[in-house]
């Protein structure tokens, strides 16, 4: 197991994808938080509008936005992190043989070259819901067409932890349990009936973990 304040991953440039606002602080927060601190973040991204959680999708979409900028903050400490969108209907994702699917493939291709990201997380390939495996695939795709390396980390949310002799373990340095939930909270609409008849995260899921466990694919 290595840590991400040791070599070789020390000073790389982060950028973290998401499937839904919500995804980054249950999967990924106390990475965001660190990488912050060490002025590695790169970006935070989000697959997809959220608005599959409530029937009223639609309304949903800007207040997701909303949510998901306000718990980016709190992690950060900073309102420059303003997260980027690419928009993908919430539990419709795309294929790998659709054009929409290469079109997101060149944006955040181009993304990682400007920005210079060294590694990506994202939500693990054997994740159960269809948009988490399809955030881990635009991943892969995205590292295949970078001109300079770039390292997958999965995270995970919903799955079952990845066969261990498959993969690097990296973990993060620690968060405080405080601070974590209190960007979980800023997803409101996830959490009470603020909006309406809709998903509610389980309490289980709520108690998260004070570091987050990277699985960086042995071949990578």
């Amino acid at each position: 197991m290595q840590m991400l304040d040791a070599k070789p991953w020390r000073g790389m440039r982060w950028l973290i994808l998401a499937p839904h606002p919500d995804d980054e602080t249950l999967g990924a927060a106390a990475l965001i938080a660190q990488m912050a601190k060490a002025r590695c973040l790169a970006g935070v991204v989000y697959l997809t509008d959220g608005s599959g959680s409530h029937e009223d999708g639609g309304r949903l979409v800007s207040v997701r936005k909303r949510e998901a900028a306000g718990a980016l903050r709190r992690l950060t400490g900073s309102r420059a992190s303003a997260p980027r969108h690419l928009g993908w209907k919430d539990a419709m994702p795309f294929q790998s043989d659709d054009p929409r699917f290469a079109q997101s493939c060149r944006t955040l291709t181009a993304l990682c070259q400007r920005l210079h990201v060294d590694a990506m997380a994202v939500t693990a390939l054997a994740e159960p819901h269809c948009d988490h495996s399809a955030a881990a695939r635009l991943a892969y795709a995205v590292q295949g067409a970078m001109a300079r390396r770039l390292i997958v980390a999965e995270y995970v949310v919903w799955g079952e932890v990845p066969d261990r002799k498959a993969y690097r373990i990296v973990r993060s340095a620690p968060m405080p349990t405080g601070k974590r939930g209190h960007a979980l909270r800023a997803h409101r609409s996830q959490l009470t009936a603020s909006h309406g008849a809709g998903f509610r995260l389980p309490k289980a899921q709520q108690r998260m973990a004070a570091r987050d466990t990277l699985y960086v694919r042995r071949a990578a």
